[in-house]
C-alpha cells in the first residue's frame, strides 16, 4: 500500500516542481499598476483587483500586465526615429478625394479605477493600446471628419479645427473605456500630393498679388486724396491771406489823410531844403 502511495505521491510531486519552476517573479515599477490575468481554466479572465507597485509570483497559468499612472506623450509620425520604428504617419481624404497625411501628437492617460474594465474590452497592453486601440480610432475619426472638408480649408486655417473635431470624437469614443485622451496635436504640416500642393500654392501667390494690387489702389486713392486735401488747404490760406491782406490795405487807406501826411514829412525832415529843385514846390506847406 505505502509503496503504491509513493509512486502516485512522486510523480505528483514532480509535476508541480516542475510547474512552480516555470513561473517567474514579476516586477510593478512606481508609476506603474498591474493586471494579473489568468490564461486557462475556470478562472480564466481578468482579476478584478489592481496590482500595486510590488513584486509580485506569476505562475505558469498567469500573465502580468503593467500600465502607467502618468500621462504618455507618444508621437505617430512618418519618421522612424520617433515613436515605433515603422511609418505611423496618418492619411486620409478630404472631400473631393484628394489623399493627404499629417503627423500627429497623442497626450493621454489611463483612468485608474477602470483599466480592468479596459482590459476586458481590448486584451491589449500598452503598447498595442497606442499602436492599435487609440491609432486606429483616431485614424476613423480622421477620415470621417477630413471627409467633409475641403482641401482648401484643410490646407489654411481650417486645419486646427480639423484637429480639434478628431480630438473631440476621439475623447468621446475612448472616455467610457478608461482611456482618457488630453490632447491631440498636429506635429509639422499636412503633406499634400505636389501637384495639388502647386496649385494651392499658385492660387495663393495670385490672391497675394490681388490684395497687394488693391492695396495700392486704395493707397494711390489715399494718397490723391491727401494732396487734394493739401491743395484745397493751401487755396484757403491763399485766399483767407488776400482777404486779411485786402482788409488791412482798406483799414490803412482809410486812416490816410492829408494832416496825417504832412505830419508823417515833416516828422520825418530834417530842415534842409533840396538843393536841386524844379517847378514843383515842397512838399511840405510851410505857410501853413
Amino acid at each position: 500500500m505505502k509503496k503504491s502511495l509513493s509512486v502516485l505521491i512522486l510523480p505528483l510531486l514532480a509535476v508541480m516542481l516542475m510547474l512552480s519552476s516555470c513561473g517567474q517573479h514579476s516586477y510593478v515599477q512606481p508609476g506603474y499598476v498591474g493586471i494579473k490575468v489568468h490564461m486557462y481554466g475556470g478562472s480564466k479572465g481578468v482579476d478584478n483587483e489592481i496590482v500595486g507597485v510590488g513584486k509580485y509570483w506569476i505562475g505558469i497559468n498567469e500573465k502580468l500586465y503593467t500600465f502607467p499612472t502618468y500621462q504618455i506623450n507618444y508621437t505617430y509620425t512618418v519618421s522612424k526615429e520617433e515613436g515605433k520604428a515603422v511609418n505611423e504617419e496618418f492619411t486620409f481624404q478630404t472631400k473631393e478625394g484628394m489623399e493627404c497625411s499629417m503627423d500627429l501628437g497623442l497626450s493621454m492617460h489611463f483612468e485608474y479605477a477602470k483599466i480592468p474594465k479596459m482590459f476586458q474590452k481590448y486584451h491589449q497592453g500598452l503598447e498595442d493600446i497606442l499602436g492599435i486601440v487609440v491609432r486606429n480610432t483616431i485614424r476613423d475619426a480622421l477620415n470621417k471628419t477630413a471627409g467633409n472638408m475641403q482641401i482648401e480649408s484643410v490646407y489654411g486655417e481650417g486645419k486646427a479645427q480639423l484637429i480639434t473635431n478628431v480630438q473631440t470624437s476621439v475623447k468621446e469614443l475612448l472616455d467610457s473605456t478608461g482611456i482618457v485622451v488630453d490632447k491631440l496635436s498636429l506635429i509639422g504640416s499636412v503633406r499634400f500630393p505636389k501637384s495639388v500642393s502647386d496649385a494651392l500654392n499658385s492660387k495663393v501667390e495670385m490672391t497675394q498679388k490681388a490684395q497687394q494690387a488693391q492695396y495700392e489702389v486704395a493707397k494711390a486713392e489715399a494718397d490723391a486724396k491727401v494732396a487734394v486735401a493739401k491743395a484745397q488747404g493751401e487755396a484757403q490760406s491763399v485766399i483767407i491771406n488776400a482777404k486779411a491782406e485786402a482788409e488791412a490795405n482798406r483799414l490803412v487807406s482809410q486812416s490816410i489823410t492829408s494832416t496825417l501826411v504832412q505830419y508823417k514829412a515833416i516828422d520825418k525832415w530834417n530842415g534842409a531844403l533840396s538843393q536841386v529843385s524844379g517847378g514843383n514846390t515842397p512838399f511840405i506847406n510851410i505857410g501853413k
